[in-house]
């Protein structure tokens, strides 16, 4: 499997399970936008960063997400994969190698983090979380895993006037992954088909 998918699942686990109290406007802001989403649409661009600090792989394609659970990133360049998440499972399919791997969705959380959107984990038992200024148009806040056995080192979320304008993920291998989202939407009916996955025929797939 392709190493887009190890931040896929991340972008999704962070937007949901949120409780309040006294922090800083930052975090607030985010604990905010968290709460008020409960669907959302966005192309991205993914850029995978070395260890010496020169990109090595970018991809593009369009994230859905609602809430409780359930996302789908579509990479359409520049090769197409597919990661679906709902009823507590998640999906990976990857069109190149014929082959779709089939995880429970609690034993995907630490190797693809971007199932944090999706509200399937609470944040504050998780994470701590920091603001780190404005870089930018985006107001970036870290969140560093409370768990010492995490795949990652920390994830930043960058808000853009109060909607999701970036990530980035440091893993233990000294990558960097980031994203960047355009033309979001906030809240957009989506239709239920997008995230019911069956795969095609003829593929292998791999169930854990």
């Amino acid at each position: 499997m392709k190493k887009i998918t190890i931040f896929a699942g991340l972008v999704a686990m962070l937007l949901f399970n949120i409780s309040g109290y006294a922090e800083d406007k930052p975090v607030k802001q985010l604990r905010a936008f968290l709460k008020n989403t409960k669907s959302l649409t966005a192309d991205f661009k993914q850029v995978l960063i070395n260890e010496a600090g020169n990109p090595t792989q970018t991809s593009y394609g369009i994230f859905y997400l609602q809430r409780p659970g359930k996302f789908r990133w579509d990479y359409l360049k520049p090769f197409q994969q597919q990661i679906v998440s709902t009823s507590g499972k998640v999906w990976f399919y990857d069109t190149d190698l014929e082959q779709v791997t089939v995880k429970k969705l609690d034993e995907s959380v630490g190797s693809t983090p971007a199932l944090l959107l999706s509200g399937e984990i609470s944040l504050d038992e998780n994470f701590t979380m920091e603001q780190q200024g404005v870089d930018g148009n985006l107001m970036w806040i870290k969140l560093l895993p409370k768990n010492q056995e995490s795949s990652f080192k920390y994830v930043l979320i960058g808000l853009n006037n109060d909607s999701l304008g970036g990530m980035e993920l440091s893993d233990n291998f000294g990558q960097l992954t980031r994203i960047y989202f355009s033309n979001v939407i906030l809240n957009p009916p989506l239709k239920q088909t997008l995230f019911e996955f069956k795969a095609p025929k003829g593929v292998d797939v791999f169930s854990d």
